[in-house]
């Protein structure tokens, strides 16, 4: 009886199922839709900078580069805290077009995911720019996105 019983249950859920109006027709598939992850607030008074160089200095290589940031904290990557994100140097390049997809690591877009402030960045001699972008837990700018002025170095050696 007590078979009989559990039987009876486990073939109303397939019942029930095909019968929910808001189903799918069969033999059809639902598909999955990709979304983007929500991106991160940020307050509207929150500024990124380069303390230093300076724009227009010429320096050596390597380069110390001291971030700067007012209105928000900084905290590793990982660790998801409200007004908070680490840095990313942009070397001789652009943010990227789609500021609701994590920042891919490169040579051009370097992660400092531990919560650093500083750097200490080898250059080519010859002119570079240098711009900070402000990531959330994830590596995705935030909304509005926390970025620096770009400003341009000329590096000697």
């Amino acid at each position: 009886m007590r078979k009989l019983a559990l039987l009876a249950a486990f073939a109303v859920v397939p019942l029930a199922l095909a019968q929910d109006p808001t189903a799918a027709p069969a033999g059809t598939e639902a598909k999955a839709v990709a979304t983007a992850p929500e991106r991160t607030p940020s307050p509207a008074s929150a500024e990124a900078y380069i303390i230093s160089p300076l724009d227009g200095a010429t320096v050596k290589s390597p380069v110390i580069v001291r971030f700067g940031l007012k209105g928000m904290g900084i905290a590793p990557a990982g660790v998801k805290f409200e007004n908070t994100g680490h840095h990313h140097l942009l070397i001789d390049t652009d943010a990227p077009a789609d500021p609701g997809l994590p920042l891919p690591a490169s040579d051009k877009i370097v992660h400092f995911g531990k919560g650093q402030s500083e750097a200490s960045v080898m250059l080519t001699q010859g002119k570079h720019t240098l711009q900070l972008l402000l990531g959330d837990q994830n590596h995705i700018p935030h909304n509005p996105p926390v970025m620096s002025k770009k400003i341009t170095i000329t590096v000697v050696n």
